[in-house]
């Protein structure tokens, strides 16, 4: 048996437990389960992938929940699932976790990939109605393996791994890829922001501002489309000290940005400008940065701006470094009456659906 310990936190997750398990548990390790009060069929099912399934009282604290989880584990390397993430698996999943396992450092975290479905991009990339066009992919990724002698959770909702003893935690690329399957509908956003918002309010106001509880919070509101009320989160959070080089910092800076042209404050967001040094190393910033410069009437700096990023390689969202930014370069194109330059860019799209109907009309 690979000495790891999947651990998950489970309530009323009938829905999707039974495919999570399915996938894990074609590994030899140990999967634990920590029930927090279902009263569907999460816990009949889980039982079915593994014995370890235990009970444990919710207190309002997801932190709380999987350090609980990880205590009822074997081994000490550990690696944390949502219900709702499904592994990608092929035949290395089992050689790299016994590799990670065999070399990881002392303090050292890896990071899943997870595939989160999403709306489509916004801004003039938007399909029209009637097109059928899937709905966008969000790539991020996730602090899930590590040794629970060197991290554990903290934070009541959206936790976080943080260090145990001195040895500080260092983060790296973990080659293993879930499908996220849980937040593909509006109607299971507003539900689960609903469970989220009063937690992440008593978090901060325990704890004062913290830019990544308000980062979160503000998460929240975007994701529901309430740019109105994300946008003051997002505010407060940059007025923070940030750590540039995290993650969620760089998200945070271009859902800042959405924010701003949703609300068409298209000046503010120009200011975005001075910051372009340190986040223009993703596609999706450059991209965003494309969208300002198009809705401040600066179309040849747009064009510009859509085309750096096809050649950025690193992205969150599918379609900023190739199909989307191909087709607001030749929307612009063709709105300023380059017919030739515009039938080129869609023709770099692919099959994207409102590309391939803008080249038919152009070539009729």
């Amino acid at each position: 048996m690979i000495p790891i310990s999947v651990c998950i936190i489970a309530k009323n997750e009938e829905k999707y437990i039974g495919e999570c398990l399915k996938r894990l548990s074609r590994y030899d390790w140990e999967i634990i389960v920590a029930d927090t009060g279902s009263f569907d069929r999460t816990v009949e099912i889980a039982r079915r992938y593994t014995p370890h399934v235990f009970h444990f009282d919710w207190i309002n604290d997801f932190s709380a929940a999987k350090n609980f989880a990880v205590s009822r584990a074997s081994n000490d390397y550990i690696l944390t699932v949502d219900c709702d993430e499904y592994l990608e698996t092929d035949s290395s999943t089992s050689r790299i976790l016994r590799h990670l396992y065999r070399h990881s450092a002392p303090g050292q975290v890896g990071m899943i990939k997870r595939l989160n479905p999403s709306t489509p991009l916004p801004g003039i990339d938007a399909p029209p109605p009637g097109t059928g066009t899937s709905p966008s992919m969000v790539h991020d990724r996730a602090a899930r393996f590590f040794n629970r002698k060197y991290a554990r959770y903290e934070g009541i909702v959206h936790e976080q791994l943080v260090p145990v003893t001195d040895t500080p935690l260092t983060f790296i690329p973990l080659p293993l890829t879930f499908y996220h399957a849980g937040y593909g509908t509006m109607e299971i956003r507003k539900a689960k922001t609903a469970r989220n918002l009063p937690l992440l309010e008593a978090e901060l106001l325990a704890k004062g501002d913290n830019p990544y509880t308000l980062f979160q919070l503000g998460q929240s509101y975007f994701g529901l489309s309430d740019y109105a009320h994300a946008l003051p989160y997002f505010e407060r959070a940059l007025e923070l000290d940030v750590n540039e080089q995290e993650e969620y910092v760089q998200t945070l800076v271009e859902s800042y940005g959405y924010c701003l042209l949703y609300l068409k404050q298209y000046s503010r967001a120009l200011e975005l400008e001075g910051i372009y040094p340190v986040f223009s190393k993703r596609a999706d910033f450059v991209f965003l940065m494309g969208l300002i410069y198009m809705n401040n009437a600066m179309f040849e700096n747009a064009v510009s701006e859509f085309l750096k990023a096809t050649q950025i390689t690193d992205y969150a969202v599918e379609g900023v470094n190739s199909f989307s930014a191909y087709y607001n370069a030749g929307v612009i194109c063709e709105c300023l009456g380059q017919r030739k330059e515009a039938l080129e860019f869609y023709k770099q799209c692919g099959n994207y659906a409102p590309a391939l109907e803008r080249g038919k009309h152009l070539t009729k």
